[in-house]
């Protein structure tokens, strides 16, 4: 079987940056997703389309194709202030290299990196902290195969508004219709 949108697909992974291994995947357990959901970046799952278990693909993804460029105004100095805890500063999180998850005035969560602390305020970054590098990937494909009711309850449903409440697919069974791309036929 090889690697197409609405499969459960595993791989193996090796994710190099500046010369240096940034992340992969343990032996023995692999990275699994549903293809095609958009749980991997398009252009890894682009290079990996149409492999079948057991092959192999060297792949480099441009920042515009990972997680971006840097942007200048996604790097912020917040007062100080905002890190007291009972009145005390929250030393234990404040510290440069810290990751701090924070929320915006709209209330969206995002995850900000500690750069600078100075007498009366934090250097915060919010850009992904692989924008603006060059990603290389060695991938194997390790297994593909249908994906089953309990993938998908696994990755939080299928994204066709039935919630997983689809009792074994959903064809003509969702509010929401997935048109048959959802995963769970």
């Amino acid at each position: 079987m090889k690697v197409e949108n609405s499969k459960m697909v595993s791989v193996h992974y090796t994710l190099t940056v500046d010369g240096q291994i940034a992340d992969q995947s343990r032996e023995g357990q692999p990275l699994q997703f549903i293809c095609g959901t958009g749980m991997l970046l398009p252009k890894f799952e682009g290079a990996i389309m149409g492999k079948e278990p057991g092959e192999k693909v060297s792949f480099t993804l441009a920042p515009a194709d990972g997680y971006g460029e840097i942007i200048p105004e996604a790097v912020v100095d917040l007062p100080k202030t905002i890190f007291m805890v009972d009145g005390k500063l929250a030393e234990e999180i404040l510290f440069v290299g810290s990751q701090v998850p924070m929320s915006d005035a709209q209330g969206n969560r995002m995850l900000g990196v500690i750069k600078e602390i100075g007498d009366e305020t934090v250097k915060m970054d919010f850009n992904h902290p692989m924008a603006g590098k060059t990603l290389n990937f060695d991938v194997e494909v390790v297994e593909v195969r249908d994906v089953t009711p309990e993938d998908l309850a696994s990755q939080g449903g299928c994204n066709c508004g039935c919630h997983g409440d689809c009792d074994g697919g959903c064809e003509g069974g969702c509010e929401g219709g997935c048109e048959g791309d959802c995963g769970c036929n």
